[in-house]
């Protein structure tokens, strides 16, 4: 039977290869850092989502080695069951304090936070109403909730007030506006004062996702509510401990209480899932106190951010403008996506990490490779990587 199954699925492999959209996985043989080495050889990596520095910090590593003894290795339970430890509470009303809630809950990855509230807080009597180009997690979830939907422009605010009015129109009962806080492909921040204001008018929560914000936007790192001046005015914020947070596994939603409570009874993501690991949870709570206390870190990485704009803009390149970590290089048109992986490819070879973006990830003619800065890198390191970048297009023409 599986034979005609695997000739169908060998065709679709096929045709993924023939349009260019193959993930390659290069295989890393260090700890996650600035500085790694792959099978290829050793390289300066500006791809990943440490943004802090911190998936090697030697604090987080030693309370994530000293939970092993302390904790164990696994759970082997959800949470309800036998799979709480003390330690996932105090996570818990850590992340709840930095961000401004009431209270949070973990799940095993930000993925599964945003799979698991849509359906328990919003019904067939409610409205969702999501930024266009808000990411997967958000949009999956949406669909796994029986709410009526709605989609607005990517951070415009005239669409979603259209939004907002059709859902009240609809007769919604709940009405939920949902964005992320910083989008991942652009670098861009959502308009949350905006946004509130118009939640408020219509009588809406507002929920965002802060993945690629929590720790490091805003004065002190509290995320992409803290940095619009909405910390109070927000009522869900999603996020992972998987990027600024030290790297590890896991995410959470921060709500108000009954949210929380609420999540606790119905999730399935929270319900069905062994408990975030032991080691994690420590590290993850030296993380966030690195984050919670530490400017300096923050400070390096604005100060990496400008310096990498100002010299790519220097030599010429076609940058998406913003003050986030993450830089867009774009390279438009009907050739860009063939450019982009050269310029990526070429750029390895020379000692430095990228990936190049094209459709369906980004929207055809709009390639790029985004460039994520981090606390850890020196100036030396992003001077390297925009040498790099210059010479490999030398290369590619």
């Amino acid at each position: 039977m599986y034979a005609d199954v695997k000739d169908q699925l060998s065709e679709e492999l096929a045709q993924i290869e023939a349009d260019g959209l193959t993930k390659a996985e290069r295989q890393i043989t260090t700890p996650q850092s600035a500085h790694i080495a792959t099978t290829s050889g050793e390289a300066l990596n500006f791809c990943a989502n440490n943004y802090l520095g911190l998936a090697d910090h030697p604090d987080v590593v030693a309370a994530a080695r000293q939970a092993l003894d302390d904790w164990g290795f696994g759970m082997a339970s959800v949470r309800f069951i036998c799979g709480t430890q003390t330690q996932h509470r105090d996570l818990e009303r850590a992340i709840a304090d930095f961000l401004g809630s009431e209270d949070s809950i973990l799940f095993p990855s930000c993925f599964d936070a945003n799979g698991g509230i849509f359906e328990v807080i919003c019904g067939k009597d409610d409205a969702i109403i999501s930024d266009q180009l808000n990411h997967a997690s958000i949009i999956d979830g949406v669909r796994l909730s029986k709410a009526a939907r709605f989609r607005y422009a990517n951070r415009d605010m005239d669409d979603l007030r259209t939004q907002l009015q059709a859902a009240r129109d609809g007769g919604a009962r709940r009405v939920l506006v949902v964005t992320d806080g910083a989008f991942s492909m652009d670098g861009y921040l959502a308009p949350l004062g905006q946004i509130c204001d118009l939640a408020e008018e219509f009588g809406a929560m507002v929920m965002v996702d802060d993945s690629h914000a929590t720790g490091f936007v805003g004065e002190g790192g509290r995320g992409s509510h803290e940095a619009c001046g909405v910390i109070d005015r927000v009522d869900i914020v999603t996020g992972t401990l998987g990027k600024a947070l030290g790297g590890g596994s896991g995410g959470f939603v921060a709500a108000h209480q009954e949210i929380v409570d609420l999540l606790k009874q119905r999730a399935r993501p929270y319900l069905f899932s062994n408990a975030v690991a032991p080691s994690v949870v420590a590290g993850s709570l030296k993380a966030l106190e690195i984050a919670r206390d530490s400017d300096e870190p923050r400070a390096q990485l604005r100060r990496n951010a400008e310096l990498f704009r100002a010299l790519m803009g220097e030599a010429g390149f076609e940058l998406l403008p913003g003050e986030h970590a993450i830089v867009p290089v774009m390279f438009p048109g009907e050739d860009g996506a063939r450019k982009a992986s050269q310029i990526a490819d070429a750029m390895l070879e020379r000692g430095v990490y990228v990936i190049a973006f094209s459709y369906p990830v980004v929207p055809k003619g709009q390639a790029r490779i985004r460039v994520q800065l981090s606390a850890s890198h020196s100036e030396e390191d992003v001077r390297a990587c925009v040498d790099a970048f210059v010479a490999a297009r030398d290369a590619v023409g």
